[in-house]
């Protein structure tokens, strides 16, 4: 996965200790329903649409940018669905991070999906009761952009 500048930059003085960052998931319907998909280099996971916002960039630019950069498809923000803070990751090379992650309901408005750079293997459409193999977290961003509800977060504990 390509790592933004803004973060090796960071990382040169940070080392690789725990770094609180962004994240934005895009989660891309077509006309027919189908949910847009990629299959990522670095761990071969599919997953929808993700990406790390540049400094003052806003989610829903994050979301329409990295939609392109990786599949070809443009797309239109259409809602928040999701707010929630991700567990802890540690790449194969002993970075740490931890992301609070913005999930959008995304329109796809043209494009053709395809591979577009070098963080995925595949990409593509895929009906939402014929979903590729994919870990709960994934599945739950999904579930959100298709339920007809407010923007969900993790609730508070009652300490």
């Amino acid at each position: 996965m390509a790592t933004p500048d803004f973060i090796r930059t960071i990382r040169a003085s940070a080392g690789q200790q725990l770094l609180w960052l962004p994240g934005i998931s895009a989660v891309v319907f077509d006309d027919e329903g189908r949910v847009l998909l990629g299959q990522r280099a670095d761990n071969h996971k599919w997953t929808v649409i993700t990406g790390i916002p540049d400094p003052g960039e806003q989610p829903a630019a994050c979301a329409v940018r990295e939609v392109y950069e990786e599949t070809g498809i443009r797309c239109v923000p259409e809602r928040v669905v999701l707010v929630r803070s991700s567990r802890e990751v540690t790449y194969p090379n002993g970075d740490q991070c931890q992301f609070m992650d913005i999930t959008l309901r995304c329109r796809a408005v043209g494009g053709e999906a395809r591979v577009n750079d070098d963080e995925s293997v595949q990409v593509g459409w895929y009906d939402v009761d014929a979903l590729p193999q994919m870990d709960e977290g994934q599945l739950f961003r999904i579930k959100q952009a298709l339920a007809d509800e407010p923007t969900w977060f993790e609730p508070m504990s009652s300490d």
